[in-house]
């Protein structure tokens, strides 16, 4: 071998690709393929966003005016009750239907097929939930109405005035003909309330007559924290309206119960 000959041996060899020795470019996928895939990506965060943090949902009722309107669109956080975080007093949440709150009407969802498809991926509102207000959780004794209409929680007075419909009702109980006395509350359920409490279905519109009848189980017009979805946290539609939703102060010094 010549040393010429050696020279060329270890001579550095260019990298193959172009004459350059610089890397081919990409190929480039067409614009179908791009957008087919952008939207596959899109659906499955839309998916693990539904399914862990986040969720839209509506008001199928006038049950929590005048803060939250029939047909207002919502958006209910699911982390605030991860691990060993369970709704709290005064939080307003959504859950799924313990039983028989709801019509025909409501449990039916989206109808067209793409709302259908939207609200599987938690971009529509779906049906068969209801939205109310946490009065008490478990071990409270909720109580009314004092010489002014007023609810208590275990025996602190609750000054909901910020909050409540108040549209001439005699109390803050009318369904049960503002003589309510419910609790101790057992472990695992909540008594919910709406804002508009004289047009509201909620906990104590299906709360035992007599407690002690046989028929009558102690958890009716309760509900189970396993059905709760999550926390209201925010309004976003109709825009002019757009606001965060919070627990209000009325539920700050409510004693835990003995």
């Amino acid at each position: 071998m010549t040393s010429h000959d050696r020279d060329a041996d270890s001579s550095p060899s260019r990298p193959s690709g172009t004459p350059s020795g610089r890397p081919a470019p990409r190929k480039q996928l067409p614009i179908w393929q791009e957008t087919l895939l952008l939207l596959t990506v899109a659906l499955v965060l839309a998916v693990i966003i539904k399914a862990f943090f986040l969720q839209a949902f509506y008001i199928p009722s006038q049950s929590m005016e005048p803060g939250l309107v029939k047909n207002d669109r919502i958006l209910v956080q699911k982390v605030s009750y991860w691990g060993n975080g369970e709704p709290q007093r005064g939080d307003v949440v959504v859950f799924q239907d313990p039983g028989s709150w709801l019509g025909p009407a409501d449990l039916q969802g989206p109808t067209s097929p793409v709302a259908r498809v939207l609200a599987k991926v938690g971009l529509y509102p779906t049906g068969g939930h209801l939205v109310k207000r946490v009065i008490g959780v478990a071990g409270d004794t909720v109580t009314c109405c004092d010489a002014r209409g007023r609810l208590a929680v275990n025996g602190h007075t609750l000054e909901e005035s910020a909050y409540v419909k108040q549209d001439g009702t005699s109390c803050a109980a009318p369904q049960v003909d503002c003589d309510l006395d419910a609790g101790p509350i057992p472990d695992g359920y909540l008594l919910v309330m709406g804002d508009n409490r004289g047009n509201s279905a909620d906990s104590t519109s299906r709360l035992c007559d007599d407690p002690e009848a046989e028929q009558c189980a102690p958890t009716r017009g309760l509900v189970p924290v396993d059905l709760v979805v999550g926390k209201v946290f925010a309004l976003v539609w109709p825009y002019q309206r757009i606001e965060r939703v919070t627990r209000p102060d009325a539920f700050e010094d409510v004693p835990d119960a003995p």
